[in-house]
């Protein structure tokens, strides 16, 4: 995972120096995740439903309207509190992202967003047990908007997937 996770970043950053162009800084929160809505968790029983998704992804400008770059998710559930069957699961999510914007003014602009990767969940049970497993995780979001001023603005997402059926936050434009 650490592996993984040095290749992500080294290959952003060496996106962003080579284009020397806009980077997008997003920093936003997602309700009903993929790890909700599938097993995500090796079938263990009474898995309760997460609080939602928080993530951080960066954009950089590939064409006039496309935007590519890295994001990473974090979310976190507990297990039921039946004798022997009780503890959390953290997932981590890791997605390469691409976004298309459709329609663009000055302070708005209207996108769809795809994104793929991996998800790991890191089960923790009686304190003694603990269990990785790694899953497909993805990202579409065929309606995205945001509202920005400068270099500051927000957005928000419909879709499904690892980031969130409702995806909203805030974006910077460096």
């Amino acid at each position: 995972m650490k592996r993984f996770l040095l290749i992500m970043v080294i290959a952003a950053c060496s996106a962003a120096i080579a284009s020397a162009q806009n980077v997008d800084i997003r920093l936003g929160y997602g309700a009903y995740t993929q790890m909700d809505a599938t097993d995500m968790h090796d079938g263990w029983d009474g898995v309760q439903t997460s609080w939602g998704a928080i993530g951080v992804s960066a954009y950089f400008k590939a064409a006039k309207n496309l935007w590519a770059g890295p994001s990473y998710n974090f979310s976190s559930a507990s297990a039921g509190k039946k004798p022997g069957k009780y503890g959390d699961i953290n997932y981590h999510v890791i997605m390469m992202n691409l976004k298309y914007t459709y329609y663009r003014n000055q302070l708005f602009s209207v996108y769809g967003h795809f994104g793929i990767g991996v998800e790991f969940s890191k089960l923790k049970f009686l304190r003694e047990f603990n269990l990785n497993k790694y899953y497909c995780a993805f990202q579409l979001s065929p309606i995205g908007a945001e509202c920005s001023y400068d270099n500051f603005g927000f957005f928000g997402e419909l879709g499904f997937g690892a980031q969130g059926v409702i995806q909203v936050g805030v974006r910077l434009l460096l």
